[in-house]
């Protein structure tokens, strides 16, 4: 039994010794690991033997090691591990500092204004709130272009129904007798959905067949006070509203306005498209001049942003450089003699090299050598027959080319023979 036992103690310490040579021998043949602030983890035997976790390490956007910078050890529950850049601690606190704020996007530098030219031409942008916001953005797009001036005039409570807070039919044509424009652009109705007063003091509700007639009318003298004077006439639809009641009253006060403007040769600035989804659904946030998407309309659902201002002016704006052609090109400059270079005088031609000739008459026949003029006499008449001609007349049909197989013609040397 002791020879047993013996031999048994023989095998234990045999057995671990073979273990402890396999664990000297994994870890000389070891890769070395990459050069760290930690070293590596250990790993066990078994590890050694089945594989352990992944170590990998990460580096900069080059894949160089910053001896720099600290590196933080996060295990994975796949088994790896991964070093990943730290950010830096603050000395005074030993606190991680804070990540660098995002910085604000860089936002254009609007050009620098011109100086107006004495013959800029006009456009006049009256309305409620809404042509306010039009009329500011027109003057930012037409800053540079000497040869455009934008004058707005506009009340943010008007509308048609409140005469008595302002009478746009009786206002608009003092203004335009002082800014004699050359465009008008009008926007107004978005406070026009309320009780409206007629000439005989009755109360009409909105929606009424007797409210639509009366406000016809009105949209009606307004357009003439325009068109009467032979002045080109923008009118600018309502946009899309949040409420849904709002959207339909909308999109019925734009059907008068288009009838009644396109009636009198006006032109409708129809917005609609550009404040609604592909389903036609009331947006907040859409896409600006650019393509980028922001946000257009204000928290109430009615109000624009400063983008949904810019984007409402940009339809306007294009049928405003059509009217004005090159005078809304920013490359329009004063010519006068402020600016212009000193013409070079020419030095007086010395009389004695003149040679005096005779005036010569353009009708004058003689003088390409014929008595007559050019048509005078009758073009010569040069008749030739087609083959199409010879075979309808005379039934003779075209030779046939040399050496082509219908080619019956013979040389005389051959026909000797």
């Amino acid at each position: 039994m002791k020879v047993l036992r013996d031999i048994g103690e023989r095998k234990s310490w045999a057995r671990w010794g073979f273990t402890l040579l396999a664990l000297l021998l994994a870890l000389w043949f070891q890769p070395p690991p990459a050069v760290a602030q930690e070293p590596p983890p250990r790993r066990n035997l078994l590890d050694m033997l089945f594989g352990g976790p992944r170590y990998e390490r990460r580096y900069d956007r080059n894949d160089q090691y910053d001896p720099n910078q600290r590196y933080e050890r996060r295990y994975y529950r796949d088994g790896s591990i991964v070093d990943v850049p730290t950010r830096p601690r603050n000395r005074s606190t030993g606190r991680a500092a804070a990540p660098p704020r995002p910085q604000a996007p860089v936002v254009p530098e609007a050009p620098e204004p011109v100086a107006k030219l004495e013959t800029a031409r006009q456009v006049l942008v009256v309305g409620d709130f809404m042509a306010g916001g039009i009329g500011s953005e027109l003057e930012a797009a037409f800053a540079t272009s000497p040869g455009v001036a934008v004058t707005e005039r506009s009340d943010g409570s008007s509308g048609l129904v409140r005469k008595d807070h302002f009478d746009w039919p009786g206002q608009l044509p003092g203004m335009l007798d002082e800014v004699k424009p050359t465009v008008v652009v009008i926007m107004l109705g978005a406070n026009d959905r309320q009780q409206m007063t007629t000439g005989d003091n009755a109360k009409e509700k909105f929606r009424s067949d007797a409210w639509f007639k009366e406000y016809e009318g009105r949209v009606a003298e307004l357009v003439k006070v325009v068109t009467a004077r032979k002045l080109p006439l923008l009118w600018v639809g309502l946009p899309s509203f949040q409420s849904p009641s709002m959207m339909a009253d909308a999109a019925t006060l734009n059907a008068i306005y288009r009838n009644q403007v396109e009636k009198a040769g006006g032109e409708f600035v129809d917005v609609w498209e550009g404040f609604v989804d592909e389903d036609g659904k009331f947006v907040i946030t859409g896409s600006d001049v650019n393509g980028q998407q922001v946000r257009l309309r204000g928290s109430d659902g009615i109000t624009f942003t400063k983008a949904g201002k810019k984007k409402l002016a940009f339809y306007v704006e294009k049928l405003v450089r059509r009217h004005l052609g090159e005078m809304a090109s920013p490359d329009l400059v004063k010519l006068d003699g402020s600016n212009l270079p000193p013409l070079a005088s020419l030095p007086p031609s010395p009389t004695g090299q003149t040679v005096p000739t005779h005036p010569i008459s353009l009708s004058d026949p003689e003088l390409d050598g014929g008595k007559d003029l050019l048509g005078a006499a009758p073009l010569p008449v040069i008749m030739m027959e087609t083959p199409r001609d010879k075979l309808v007349k005379r039934g003779e049909l075209p030779p046939a080319p040399a050496g082509r197989i219908d080619d019956y013609r013979v040389s005389g040397a051959a026909a000797t023979r």
